[in-house]
């Protein structure tokens, strides 16, 4: 199996930039001139000693001291090519066979094994090595797995948004339009119960429509949509309010703002967010006249949004709930909808690279949602 390769290592500074074998060779070639240079000036100065007046004995000992020094030297040169060859052989060879291994797992070649049989460090490091490469590998196929799964998965699901958007949706139209026509047509021959009858297969199929559209939303959020670019938040939310232009002026709703950022997103998403927001604020609403603010303030790299209203607010009990889709805190009867809503504006944002949550710290009447999105990359602190 061949993957991706792994970015360039970093290159080493400082004295890390000569590898262990030029370090050996360094420390060994001073060493050997050392000793070599103490073995000429210890035979030297027996010369020297031996030009002297100096007794038979003390010669025939300056002899035997030279022969010595002469075993020594051997001895020594010896030792010191043994212990080169055992460098070689026993750390710096299993070392290079190990970075050479080493990077041809960082090529890309994720199947190369990763062994060598000595010393027993390098052996226990290139098992440890190799464990953690079979790992990851093991990971990387699960996940490519998964992955693919998910890419079916999604096909799957366009398949049947393209379903839901036209072949489910006609025959609930057809439902609707045609149980209107019987109650025009036969409206007065049916009694209350009958009409009754009517009122609720129309609704059942409007409800249906809606949710469906509403579901249709959600699963867009992700997959269909354009590229993120800068974007003034002003305008989407002035696309948002003439969007609720009618609700707002049948509610005598006032909505007020702060001046808005330039963000990075998706025009139209950020748009439905809004226009989410400010509609609950407007359909969960007390009785005064709706009163709906939208802030925002700069936080590092992200802009903080605030939509604040004064409406029947929420227990914050139910600060989590309420983001669930479908999940609901008052009955359809009373507030319309499909409780889907806040499902997807946390979709959006976080799609977005932000987070949406319910502000627990208001006090008195009313809700603040805030989240948070990233700002445009031109704009100022």
């Amino acid at each position: 199996m061949s993957i991706h390769p792994l970015p360039p290592p970093k290159e080493p500074t400082g004295l890390g930039r000569l590898p262990v074998a030029r370090w050996f060779l360094v420390m060994g070639s001073v060493a050997g001139v050392v000793f070599l240079a103490g073995i000429v000036v210890a035979m030297m100065m027996s010369a020297r000693a031996r030009e002297l007046t100096e007794p038979p004995a003390v010669a025939a000992q300056l002899d035997r001291l030279n022969m010595a020094l002469i075993v020594l030297c051997a001895v020594m040169l010896a030792f010191g090519a043994g212990l080169a060859f055992m460098v070689r052989y026993a750390v710096l060879k299993p070392i290079d066979q190990l970075t050479e291994q080493v990077r041809a797992v960082a090529a890309g070649d994720f199947d190369h094994g990763l062994h060598v049989d000595r010393p027993a460090e390098l052996a226990e490091l290139s098992s440890h090595l190799d464990s953690m490469r079979d790992r990851i590998v093991s990971a990387w196929r699960e996940t490519s797995d998964r992955a693919e799964e998910l890419r079916r998965s999604n096909s799957e699901l366009e398949q049947f948004a393209y379903v839901a958007s036209h072949d489910l949706q006609e025959p609930l139209r057809k439902v609707a339009s045609f149980t209107q026509m019987l109650e025009q047509r036969y409206g007065s021959e049916l009694d209350e119960r009958a009409r009754q009858y009517i009122h609720y297969a129309v609704d059942g199929a409007k409800r249906m429509q809606l949710l469906i559209n509403d579901l249709l939303d959600f699963s867009r959020v992700g997959r269909i949509t354009g590229e993120k670019t800068p974007i003034e938040t002003g305008a989407a939310l002035d696309t948002a309010l003439e969007n609720l232009s009618a609700t707002i002026e049948d509610t005598e709703a006032t909505v007020t703002r702060d001046d808005l950022p330039k963000v990075t997103g998706n025009r139209l998403q950020l748009t439905q967010l809004f226009q989410n927001l400010i509609e609950n604020a407007v359909k969960f609403r007390s009785e005064e006249p709706p009163r709906i603010h939208i802030g925002a303030t700069r936080n590092g790299a992200m802009w903080e949004f605030s939509c604040s209203d004064n409406g029947i607010g929420v227990e914050p009990k139910y600060a989590d709930r309420i983001f669930l889709i479908f999940q609901r805190l008052h009955a359809r009867d009373v507030y319309p909808g499909t409780g889907i809503g806040l499902a997807l504006c946390r979709k959006i944002v976080e799609y977005h690279g932000g987070q949406l949550w319910l502000d627990g710290g208001t006090e008195g009447h009313g809700a603040t949602f805030r989240w948070t999105l990233p700002a445009a990359g031109d704009d100022d602190e």
